[in-house]
């Protein structure tokens, strides 16, 4: 413990923390768990929002209407405060984190399937490949798949900064990872007790969260730009 509470210096960048840990490898550690964590969350609601809104636009009737309802539920509750309630429900850890903003994230990804997959509904190379005999799968796979997945991965990526923030918010609150483990949240959390004392710990993981996810806005600007281009190309 006599290395507890170091400012930053050569031997510690970033100082340490209450129990002499480095706060550069503990940052370093939580990169991992909040990154991977916001990885996986968006891989899931991408997949799952995607099948569910092509569903809904190209079947039409009953399944559209059921999925949208669902859909429209979901939505009627600001986002990160139906992730606590569920995450309240589950339990902490990281796993319950995840589902719980899984819960709440796959609605954009259906809504967003949806309205694509309906506005190339109709559009006369569809309406030419019916005619012509093509199966559904034929047609999902072959003209409609291709064409949402440029809005639905810029999407995706301008998510996974977002969902960085919502699962370091989550174990902020203990609702998310927990202690001792290394996420940028649970790391905020315990150091807010130390603020008066050692405001280092807290003020570096707040930059490594915001670096991280100004980095993600980036790369979904410039995914997007490059999509943009090909398409007009």
């Amino acid at each position: 413990m006599r290395h507890a509470f170091l400012k930053p210096c050569l031997e510690y960048p970033f100082g340490t923390d209450n129990l002499g840990r480095c706060v550069f490898c503990r940052i370093i550690a939580g990169s991992k768990t909040s990154v991977f964590s916001a990885l996986f969350v968006v891989i899931i609601v991408f997949a799952l929002g995607t099948v569910l809104g092509i569903i809904a636009g190209f079947a039409g009737g009953v399944w559209e209407n059921v999925i949208m309802k669902v859909t429209l539920i979901f939505q009627a509750f600001p986002s990160f405060i139906l992730a606590v309630a569920i995450a309240g429900i589950l339990g902490n850890g990281v796993i319950n984190g995840i589902l719980s903003l899984c819960a709440v994230y796959w609605t954009t990804y259906c809504r967003l399937a949806r309205s694509l997959t309906v506005s190339l509904r109709n559009v006369p190379y569809i309406k030419a490949a019916k005619i012509c005999g093509a199966s559904r799968c034929s047609i999902l796979f072959r003209y409609i798949l291709p064409n949402v997945m440029p809005s639905l991965l810029v999407t995706a990526a301008m998510d996974v900064g977002s969902v960085i923030l919502s699962m370091a918010g989550l174990s902020f609150l203990g609702l998310g990872a927990v202690r001792p483990t290394a996420e940028w949240g649970a790391v905020m959390s315990e150091a807010k007790d130390y603020l008066q004392t050692a405001p280092w710990i807290i003020v570096f993981n707040g930059i490594a969260l915001f670096v991280v996810v100004t980095v993600f806005n980036l790369l979904g600007d410039s995914l997007r730009d490059v999509l943009d281009t090909e398409a007009e190309m």
